[in-house]
């Protein structure tokens, strides 16, 4: 029976159980805030935040995206120490509380308009975001039984991807409407309130290794980090190949206001479409990893992600229409131009062979990463994803 169980037994089942559903609920609600708010924030300083902080537009966006990221670099070494050393459950459940102050804040801010304190924000809600990571991969091996891993590693994925589409987009709503700044502050607390009160529902997780002992030196521990992380060269190779995929990722989203602006002559709605599409893909791709791998943790469909992204980023780049300069389109108006149709087609199997990609990755370090040591891989994966 329990053979027939597995075998039988879907991915979506998951979001029913106790095990995972709490967990799931948490990580979406704290990337739908950290997309919400960082968003906003973006909008409000490109259309009307720059005179305020003194600096042109490009240098507080490129500021503002290295005040986040920086704290990966510092901070993840440590974090993946407290989640080997901490009961994991509940170092979710402060980082959550840490949320909710943090965007009680930032809602006084977003109020009094305080846009160089919010940048300052950006860096401490990136620094709350470092210290979840390891812990939200650590969790899933103790909570999932290996055939579950990759069905669950599948519905992290997409999640934390229609989270990212759902924060763009109601930034655009928020920026679109009134009192832009009271409902955005409204937004970022309730959200965290939420989450916070979902991750108290989360099973516990014992520690991995109590008996460690913390060392705070950040530079000594992200150098252990990764030493430790380089000592399974499957595991190590598992983690570039995560951090490929990432940067390969983000150069695709960075570059869809211009492509959609530029290139395919649109307006903000094509960029939401083109965003829509590569979640929507990366969505499908993860789920149908499950299936793909038989409910077991397998390297092999690897290897055809990528070869799916590398198909379609070439399509993408020889079908890409050149069209006279017009008013920008909405998105409904760019269905109908010619050409548009094989660019939304490769950007969804764009995101589709992505999502093939990454997630028998993230289940494979989880399943053969030194139990004692998972969460501290899991830091050495965020620093060299950061760094891609």
């Amino acid at each position: 029976m329990e053979n027939n169980h597995k075998v039988e037994h879907s991915q979506l089942t998951l979001m029913k159980s106790k095990r995972f559903l709490p967990f799931f609920s948490t990580q979406f609600l704290g990337a739908f805030n950290d997309n919400i708010f960082k968003n906003t924030l973006m909008l409000l300083i490109a259309f009307t935040a720059t005179q305020s902080i003194g600096l042109d537009t490009n240098t507080v966006m490129n500021l503002a995206a290295g005040l986040f990221i920086l704290p990966f670099f510092l901070f993840s070494a440590i974090a993946g120490q407290l989640a080997d050393k901490y009961e994991k459950s509940s170092i979710i459940r402060k980082v959550k509380f840490a949320e909710i102050i943090i965007m009680c804040l930032a809602a006084v801010c977003f109020i009094t308009e305080s846009y160089s304190l919010l940048l300052l924000l950006l860096f401490v809600m990136g620094t709350q975001s470092t210290f979840f990571g390891p812990v939200k991969y650590a969790i899933l091996p103790q909570h999932l039984r290996d055939d579950e891993l990759v069905g669950g590693n599948a519905l992290v994925e997409m999640g934390t991807f229609i989270a990212i589409l759902l924060g763009t987009i109601g930034a655009g709503l928020l920026m679109g409407g009134d009192n832009t700044q009271i409902v955005t502050a409204i937004v970022v607390v309730i959200t965290a309130i939420a989450g916070y009160m979902v991750s108290r529902s989360i099973p516990e997780a014992a520690p991995s290794d109590p008996d460690m002992k913390l060392d705070f030196n950040i530079f000594k521990t992200t150098i252990q980090v990764l030493k430790y992380a380089r000592e399974d060269r499957s595991v190590y190779l598992s983690i570039m190949a995560i951090s490929w995929f990432w940067f390969l990722g983000a150069a695709y989203l960075t570059q869809f206001p211009n492509f959609a602006k530029n290139i395919l002559q649109g307006d903000s709605s094509v960029v939401t479409l083109l965003l829509a599409l590569f979640s929507i893909g990366i969505g499908v791709g993860s789920m149908l990893c499950e299936r793909l791998s038989g409910h077991k943790v397998e390297i092999g469909i690897v290897p055809i992600g990528s070869l799916g992204l590398t198909i379609f980023g070439i399509d993408l780049y020889s079908s890409v229409p050149v069209y006279e300069v017009v008013q920008p389109l909405n998105w409904l108006a760019f269905l109908d131009r010619e050409g548009s149709i094989r660019v939304l087609i490769d950007l969804v199997g764009i995101g589709m062979f992505g999502g093939m990609f990454i997630v028998p990755l993230y289940a494979y370090i989880q399943k053969n990463a030194k139990p004692e040591r998972i969460a501290q891989i899991i830091a050495a994966n965020n620093i060299m994803n950061a760094l891609f």
